[in-house]
């Protein structure tokens, strides 16, 4: 199958587990959504179904990967295939301390040779495809040919699809909170990557906040990732099926109709015996901007964590939400 990245939500630690993207996809039916990372070591020496477990609404969806070690990328990524992914992606762009000890991330810019071997490898394994999340560059590296030389050295290894986030990563003297806002972007240097590497399907990523910007940038590239925009603001990916799909037999749902669904998937997870916490924090920003939208958050943070809490948390919240 070949995956639409006209659209795509960012692999976010911590933040899009199964809940949260069980909730995207009542929003947008066609965006392509990431895991948070996953690492090797954890799927070889973990709970494969704990890392692993989605629920089937989520297509398409993929894996992303933390790993460096060809034999072990190859393994998981045919893990990933065999639990029904859409797609694996290897991480080359995450600048924290544990994952460079790991030697993986963003220090993989350094080392384009090892992630093409990456590439042949977990290519040879599996028939979805596999791609990369990189960065321009890390530290002192000049920019545009440390891009370009990762791009023609990992493309000649076999991957079509590179997701760029347009900063560098410095790894010495930022931390990753940092790293995400503190070196400028350069959207310039991804676009002309496009035009350099025509044949390759670059997905640009960092900043992006609006689906306006997002239709800017699918002028110059193929496609566009958002992050935590969409966390804290879930309803702006409300129109991504129609404007950059251009789905017209979608039906345009409002918030309390996704509530009204989400709320069923809780109830489902909640007989399981899944805490209402590790759903309803997802709902947070669902009410971005809307009159209530305070107490809306406040009532969920203050309730959903208590022992017991079940849906009425969520019911007694929707309460300060003015609709009209």
């Amino acid at each position: 199958m070949k995956l639409k990245h006209h659209f795509c939500v960012a692999p976010m630690l911590e933040w899009t587990d199964r809940h949260e993207r069980y909730l995207l996809r009542l929003i947008s039916k066609h965006a392509l959504l990431y895991t948070e990372m996953v690492t090797t070591g954890a799927l070889i020496h973990g709970d494969i179904d704990r890392h692993l477990r989605f629920n089937a609404e989520e297509h398409p969806v993929a894996l992303q990967l933390g790993g460096s070690d060809p034999r072990d990328m190859a393994l998981c990524a045919k893990i990933a295939e065999d639990y029904g992914y859409d797609e694996v992606n290897i991480n080359v762009g995450c600048p924290s301390d544990r994952v460079q000890h790991g030697a993986f991330g963003a220090c993989l810019m350094a080392q384009a040779e090892l992630v093409a071997e990456n590439i042949a490898a977990m290519k040879k394994s599996v028939a979805i495809p596999v791609t990369v999340k990189n960065r321009i560059a890390i530290d002192e590296m000049p920019e545009y040919e440390t891009l370009h030389n990762f791009l023609q050295r990992v493309s000649q290894a076999g991957c079509h699809t590179f997701i760029i986030h347009a900063r560098k990563a410095w790894l010495k003297g930022l931390s990753p909170k940092q790293n995400r806002d503190v070196p400028p972007l350069n959207y310039e240097l991804v676009y002309q990557m496009k035009r350099e590497f025509p044949q390759l399907e670059i997905i640009i990523n960092g900043g992006i906040k609006t689906l306006e910007e997002c239709q800017q940038h699918l002028k110059q590239v193929d496609g566009v990732m958002m992050g935590r925009e969409v966390y804290h603001n879930p309803f702006v990916m409300s129109h991504v099926d129609k404007l950059l799909y251009g789905d017209k037999e979608i039906t345009q749902v409002s918030e309390i109709e996704v509530l009204e669904k989400y709320i069923e998937y809780m109830q489902s997870q909640l007989d399981q015996g899944v805490f209402l916490k590790h759903m309803s924090r997802h709902l947070l920003g669902l009410f971005a901007g809307k009159p209530g939208a305070k107490a809306w958050r406040r009532h969920i943070s203050e309730n959903a964590y208590k022992s017991g809490a079940g849906i009425e948390v969520i019911q007694q919240a929707v309460k300060y939400i003015d609709n009209k």
